[in-house]
C-alpha cells in the first residue's frame, strides 16, 4: 500500500473533522475526486482506523470505510486484491475488540456487517461466526459487548444466511440476557433477537417455541433499562417489542397478559421519567391493537382500565402537541373501546367513571370525564340505552366548581355530539344554556366554544330558538377574544350556519364583514389556523345562504383560497381544497372556469413527497408513522447521498419533525384526493379533460402508507367511474349475469383502469375503515352501472364479501387466532361496521344479477343469517336483516325457494327488543310477501299480530321507532295488494290509516299508495269511513312547499284519484284544499 496515499487520505480526514466549513468543503471535494473512487481507499481507511491517534478520525474512517464497502453494491470492495480483503477480514474484528472508543467500535462493527453482507453469501468468511461466538462468551466484559454488537449488526444485514444457526443463537442469547456485568450486552442481545424474529417462518414451530421461552428474559431486560433511566436504550427495546407485536407469527402470544401487566406497571410508575412512561404506554396501546384476540379472550380490559384511570388524573401539559402519560392513557382507553367488544370495556369503565367522578379530587373528576369522552367512539351503540345514566354526570360536570373539570366535560360533550347525534340534539334545552355560560368564562371559553361547535353541527331545526342569542354572543367574541378563542368561535359560527341554513341569512353579511380580515392573515401558528377555520366557516355560510346571495363574495374569496395555496402551509392548502369543494357544490357548473387552476394544484399536492421521501420508499414512512417511539434497529430510516449510499441513520434524523411534516402533508393529500371526486360530481362534463390524469394519480395513491389517503382515493375513483358512466348517456341496464346492455367503450376502459388496482389494494389492506369504504363504494357503483361493472370481476367481488362475512379478510386477521377458529361473536363496533359494508356489497350484487343471484344466495344466506342471534350486537342483527331485505328486493321472485327459512328468521326479528331491527324486519317481511311465489296468506294472521305492536308509538318517540312504524305500514300495504281477501280490513285499516302520513321513511309511501289506489279501485266502500283523514294525507304529500314524498308516478295517479273523488265528494275535496290540483283549477 502506498504510504503517501494513506498519509494524504489521513490528512484530509483530519481536515474533515475541522469546524471550519470551507476546510470541510475542500476536504470533502478532494476525498470524493482523488480517493474514494479508488479501491485502495478501503485498505487505507482500514489502516487509519487501526493506527490514527485521534478518536474522531478513527470514527470517520470507519464510517467512510463502510460507505466504500457498500458503494455500488460492493463493487469497490471486490476490486481489492484477495489478499488485502483477507487481511482486513482477519484484522478488523480483533481491532474492534481492542478499540477503546465506543462510537468507533460501533462504526467499525458496521464495517464488518457491510463486508459480511458481501462475503457470507459467497461462503468466503467462515471464520466470522465462530469468532463472534467466542467473543460473546469471553471472560472480558468489553469483548462480550463488542462481540454481541458486531453479531447484532451482522444479523441486521444478512440474517438470511444464518437460518440454520437460529437454535444456536437462541442458546447463546439466553445466557447473554442474564450477563452479570453488562446491561449493554443484555440490551444488544434483545435487539439482536428483534432482528432474528423477523425471519422466523410460521411453519418453524421449534424456533417459535424457543423464541417464546425467551420472552420473559427480554421483558426483564426492558425493565432493567427503564430502571436505569436510559431513554435511548429503552426506546430501542420498545422498538423490538413493537416489531414482535406486528409480526404475523405469535411470538408473544403466551405472554400477553404478563407483557400488558408489565407495560401498565411501567406506565403508572411515577418514579420513571414521563418520556419512558409514554414509551411503555404506547407499547401497551400497540399490544391492544395487534393482540386484541388475546386481550379479549383473557378479558384483560377491566384490569387495564383500572391501571389507566389513575394516570388519567395526572396534569396535562399546556402544549396540546406535547405527549404525556395522561394523554397516552386516554389513547389506550380509546384503543380498548375501538378494538374490543364494548361489553368488555364500557361496564368496567362506567363503574370507574362513577367512582372517580364522585371523588373530592378535581383531577379524578377531570380524568373520569376525559375517559368517558374518548370511549364514546367505540361504544356509542352500547351506550345509547344507558344515556339516561350518563347525562346527570355530564350536567353536573358542566357546573363543577373546578374549571379543569368543566373543560373536560366540554370535551366529553364534543365526543358525544360526534357519535350520538340524536341523543345530544334531544338534550339541547339543557346543554345550550350550560355551554353558553361557560363561553363567557375565560377559563373555559375555548373548550366551551368547541363543544358548542359540535352541538350546533347536529342541532338542525332546534337551533331556531337559540340562533339570535348565539350569534349575538359569539359575534362579540370575534372582536375581543384572543386568537385561539376566535378560531373556535369562528368554527362554532360555521356550525350555526350549517344547522340554521337559510335562517342564517340575516347574520350572513355582518358576520362576513367581521371575518374578512381573518381571511388575509399571513402569520403562522395561531394566525394560520384562524385563517383556515375562517375559510371553512365561509364555505359553510355559502351552503347555508345559497349561490345567489353568496355570489358577490365568490371571486374575491377564490383569490384568497389561491393565496392560501402559496403560503407554504399544508393546513392552509387543505382548507383551500375544502373551500374549492364547497364552492363547486354550491355553484355547480359555474365553478368550471376555475378548474384549470384548481386541478393542477390538487395533482401537485397528491404528487408531493413527504419530507424527502419518494414514493418507492414510502414503506419507511409507514414504519415511522406507525411507531413514533424512536429508531428501529430492524428498519432504520436512512437518507441517501448522491451515490445512493447510506449517509445518515435514524439517530441523525429529527423523527418528531419528520412525523409532523409527514402527517400534515398526508392529511393535505387526503383532502386533495377527496376534492377531486367532489369537483367532478359538481362540474360534470367540464371536468372530463382532467379525468385521465386524476385517475392515474389516485390509483398511485392506493398504496400510500396513510390509510386516510387510501380511503379518499378509493372513494374518489369510484365516484369518477359513476359520474363518467352518467355522462355517457347510458341505457337502463337489465339485471342478470349476462350483460345485455354493455358499457360505452370509454366507460369500460375506465373501469378496467380503476377496478383491478382496487382489488389489488384489498388483498393487502389491513385497515378496516378503508375496506368498509371500498365495499360501500363498490356497492354504490354496482347499483349504478349494473352487471356490466362486475362482468370481469364477479368472482373476486363475491370472495371479498365472503371473506369479510367469515371474518377472514386480512384486516380482520389476528395472528394469534387459529386459522380454523371461529371468530368470537362479541366484537368491536368497528367490526360491525365492516360486516355491514360487506352486506351492502352482497345486496348490490343481488340487485345487479337479479334471478341469477340464486346460486350465490345459497352461499351467502348462512353467512349473513349467523349475524342474527341474541348474542350479537344491535348493529349486527339490524344489518343482517336489512341486507336480506335488500337481497329480496334484487332477486324478486327468484327468492321463492328460500321463503320458509327467511320467514322464520324475520318472525324472530319482528320480536326483537330493538326498534331498528323491527324496522328492517317489517321491510323484509313486506318484500318477501310481495315477491315470493309462495302463497303466504295463511300466515297473514300471525304476521299482522307480529306487526301490530310496532304501530303503537308516540309522535315524540325516537327516530328508530318512527321508522319502524313506517316500514310496518309498508309491509301491511304490500300484504293488502298481494291478497286483499286474506286481510281483515275492518281491523287493519283503522291502524294503517292512522299511521299516515308517513313521517320518516318516505320510500314506504310507494307500497302504501299502491295499496290505497288498489283499495279505491277494488274495495272503495272499505275506505269510506276514513275519507276525511285520507284527503288530509293527500294534501300533506302533495304540498309543494315540502320535498317530494311519493314520486312522480304515484303523484300523477293520486291527482287522478282526487279528480274522481271530486265527482263524489266535491265539498270534502275543497275543504282539504285539494281543489288546486284539479284540472282547470
Amino acid at each position: 500500500m502506498d504510504p503517501h496515499f494513506v498519509q494524504g487520505l489521513h490528512a484530509l480526514l483530519v481536515q474533515s473533522t475541522s469546524n471550519d466549513t470551507n476546510q470541510l468543503k475542500t476536504a470533502t471535494a478532494r476525498l470524493n475526486t482523488e480517493y474514494y473512487k479508488n479501491p485502495a481507499c478501503i485498505s487505507a481507511l482500514a489502516s487509519i482506523l487501526a493506527s490514527s491517534p485521534e478518536l474522531a478520525v478513527r470514527q470517520l474512517a470507519a464510517v467512510e470505510m463502510r460507505k466504500r464497502v457498500q458503494q455500488r453494491s460492493g463493487d469497490l470492495w471486490t476490486q481489492l486484491p484477495q489478499d488485502e480483503r483477507q487481511q482486513i477480514k482477519q484484522k478488523l474484528p480483533e481491532l474492534i475488540l481492542n478499540e477503546q472508543g465506543k462510537l468507533v467500535r460501533h462504526a467499525a462493527a458496521r464495517v464488518v456487517a457491510a463486508i459480511a453482507a458481501i462475503e457470507i453469501p459467497l461462503g468466503t468468511w467462515p471464520e466470522l461466526l465462530p469468532l463472534l461466538h467466542q467473543a460473546c462468551l469471553s471472560a472480558q466484559v468489553a469483548h462480550r459487548e463488542v462481540g454481541i454488537y458486531i453479531l447484532f449488526t451482522v444479523l441486521e444485514t444478512i440474517v438470511e444466511g444464518f437460518q440454520e444457526q437460529t437454535q444456536n443463537f437462541f442458546s447463546l442469547f439466553s445466557g447473554l440476557m442474564v450477563d452479570p456485568e453488562s446491561i449493554e450486552v443484555r440490551i444488544t442481545t434483545v435487539r439482536a433477537l428483534g432482528v432474528i424474529a423477523q425471519y422466523i417462518d410460521t411453519e418453524d414451530k421449534a424456533d417459535i417455541k424457543s423464541f417464546q421461552a425467551l420472552i420473559p428474559k427480554m421483558i426483564q431486560v426492558l425493565g432493567q433499562a427503564l430502571d436505569t433511566g436510559d431513554e435511548a436504550n429503552a426506546r430501542q427495546l420498545f422498538d423490538v417489542f413493537e416489531t414482535l407485536l406486528i409480526l404475523e407469527i405469535p411470538l408473544l402470544s403466551p405472554h400477553i397478559k404478563d407483557l400488558a401487566a408489565f407495560l401498565l406497571q411501567c406506565g403508572g410508575n411515577r418514579n420513571l421519567s414521563s418520556e419512558l412512561r409514554v414509551l411503555a404506554l404506547n407499547a401497551l396501546n400497540w399490544t391492544i391493537q395487534y393482540k386484541k384476540s388475546k386481550i379479549q379472550s383473557q378479558n384483560l380490559a377491566p384490569v387495564i382500565l383500572e391501571g389507566l384511570m389513575p394516570i388519567t388524573t395526572e396534569p396535562e401539559p399546556e402544549d396540546s402537541d406535547e405527549d404525556a402519560p395522561c394523554r397516552s392513557a386516554l389513547r389506550i382507553i380509546d384503543g380498548l373501546a375501538t378494538n374490543l367488544p364494548p361489553t368488555q370495556v364500557f361496564p368496567a369503565l362506567r363503574t370507574l367513571i362513577q367512582q372517580y367522578f364522585t371523588s373530592p379530587d378535581p383531577n379524578c373528576r377531570r380524568g373520569a370525564m376525559l375517559a368517558l369522552g374518548v370511549a364514546v367512539e367505540g361504544c356509542s351503540e352500547f351506550m345509547t340505552p344507558l344515556m339516561d345514566h350518563v347525562w346527570p354526570i355530564i350536567e353536573t360536570g358542566l357546573r363543577d366548581p373546578e374549571s379543569s373539570v368543566r373543560k373536560a366535560t366540554c370535551v366529553a360533550v364534543s365526543c358525544l355530539c360526534e357519535w350520538l347525534e340524536e341523543d345530544c340534539a334531544a338534550k339541547h334545552g339543557t346543554l345550550i344554556p350550560a355551554i353558553m355560560n361557560l363561553v363567557h368564562d375565560p377559563k373555559t371559553q375555548r373548550s366551551a366554544c368547541t363543544a358548542l361547535d359540535a352541538l350546533l353541527e347536529i342541532l338542525q331545526d332546534s337551533i331556531d330558538q337559540y340562533l339570535g342569542l348565539i350569534m349575538e354572543q359569539l359575534a362579540s367574541l370575534l372582536d375581543t377574544a384572543p386568537i385561539p378563542v376566535k378560531t373556535v368561535v369562528t368554527g362554532a359560527i360555521g356550525s350555526a350556519a350549517h344547522a340554521s341554513k337559510s335562517k342564517f341569512l340575516p347574520y350572513f353579511e355582518p358576520t362576513m364583514n367581521r371575518l374578512q380580515h381573518f381571511l388575509v392573515l399571513g402569520g403562522e401558528g395561531d394566525e394560520g389556523e384562524l385563517r383556515g377555520i375562517a375559510m371553512d366557516a365561509v364555505g359553510t355560510f355559502a351552503e347555508a345562504v345559497g349561490a345567489d346571495v353568496f355570489r358577490p363574495y365568490f371571486a374575491d374569496l377564490m383569490k384568497q383560497a389561491f393565496q392560501g395555496l402559496e403560503m407554504g402551509s399544508p393546513r392552509l392548502r387543505e382548507c383551500s381544497f375544502l373551500f374549492f369543494s364547497v364552492m363547486a357544490r354550491v355553484f355547480g357548473e359555474e365553478f368550471a372556469p376555475y378548474l384549470p387552476q384548481v386541478v393542477p394544484a390538487l395533482l401537485a399536492s397528491c404528487k408531493q413527497s413527504e419530507h424527502g421521501e419518494e414514493k418507492d420508499t414510502e414503506s419507511l414512512s409507514a414504519d415511522v408513522a406507525a411507531f413514533a417511539s424512536g429508531s428501529s434497529a430492524s428498519s432504520p430510516i436512512a437518507i441517501l447521498d448522491s451515490d445512493g449510499n447510506v449517509e445518515a441513520e435514524m439517530e441523525d434524523v429529527d423523527v418528531d419533525k419528520m412525523l409532523e411534516v409527514n402527517s400534515a402533508i398526508a392529511v393535505e393529500k387526503e383532502i386533495a384526493a377527496d376534492t377531486i371526486g367532489a369537483l367532478f360530481l359538481a362540474t360534470r362534463g367540464h371536468f372530463l379533460p382532467y379525468v385521465e390524469q386524476c385517475v392515474v394519480e389516485l390509483v398511485s395513491l392506493l398504496t400510500h402508507y396513510y390509510e386516510g389517503i387510501r380511503k379518499s382515493s378509493t372513494e374518489s375513483l369510484l365516484e369518477i367511474v359513476r359520474i363518467f358512466y352518467e355522462l355517457s348517456e347510458p341505457q337502463e341496464w337489465q339485471p342478470g349475469a349476462t350483460v345485455t346492455v354493455p358499457l360505452q367503450p370509454l366507460v369500460k376502459e375506465l373501469v378496467g383502469h380503476v377496478l383491478p388496482p382496487l382489488m389489488d389494494m384489498y388483498e393487502t389492506e389491513d385497515n378496516k375503515p378503508v375496506v368498509a369504504s371500498l365495499c360501500v363504494g363498490l356497492a354504490e357503483t354496482i347499483n349504478k352501472l349494473g352487471p356490466a361493472f362486475v362482468e370481469n370481476s364477479l368472482e373476486t367481488l363475491c370472495n371479498i364479501a365472503v371473506q369479510i362475512l367469515e371474518q377472514k379478510a386480512l384486516c380482520q386477521q389476528d395472528p394469534d387466532q387459529d386459522e380454523n377458529e371461529e371468530a368470537p361473536e362479541d366484537q368491536a363496533e368497528y367490526d360491525s361496521v365492516l360486516v355491514s359494508s360487506a352486506g351492502d356489497l352482497v345486496s348490490a350484487l343481488a340487485n345487479a344479477l337479479g334471478a341469477d343471484f340464486t346460486q350465490l344466495f345459497i352461499t351467502y344466506f348462512p353467512l349473513i343469517s349467523k349475524f342474527y342471534k341474541d348474542s350479537r350486537s344491535l348493529s349486527d342483527r339490524s344489518s343482517a336483516i336489512g341486507c336480506l331485505a335488500e337481497i329480496i328486493a334484487g332477486m324478486k321472485n327468484a327468492v321463492t325457494p328460500s321463503t320458509e327459512p327467511l320467514m322464520e328468521l324475520f318472525y324472530k326479528a319482528l320480536g326483537d327488543p330493538e326498534a331498528e331491527v323491527q324496522s328492517n324486519a317489517a321491510f323484509a317481511v313486506g318484500l318477501l310477501v310481495e315477491h315470493s311465489e309462495v302463497d303466504l296468506s295463511p300466515q297473514y294472521h300471525l304476521l299482522l299480530t307480529a306487526l301490530r305492536p310496532i304501530f303503537d308509538v308516540s309522535a315524540d318517540a325516537p327516530t328508530t321507532r318512527l321508522n319502524a312504524k313506517d316500514n310496518a305500514a309498508g309491509a301491511v300495504s304490500r300484504m293488502i295488494v298481494r291478497n286483499t281477501a286474506a286481510v281483515p280490513l275492518d281491523q287493519v285499516l283503522p291502524v294503517l290509516i292512522a299511521a299516515l302520513p308517513l313521517k320518516n321513511d318516505y320510500l314506504e309511501n310507494r307500497p302504501v299508495f299502491r295499496a290505497l289506489f288498489h283499495l279505491f279501485r277494488s274495495h272503495p266502500q272499505s275506505l269510506g269511513p276514513y275519507l276525511d283523514h285520507l284527503l288530509a294525507v293527500f294534501a300533506h304529500v302533495l304540498d309543494p312547499n315540502v320535498p317530494d314524498q311519493i314520486g312522480e308516478d304515484a303523484r300523477a295517479e293520486l291527482i287522478q284519484l282526487i279528480e274522481f273523488l271530486n265527482t263524489q265528494e266535491p265539498a270534502k275535496v275543497r275543504a282539504a284544499g285539494l281543489n288546486v290540483f284539479l284540472s282547470g283549477a
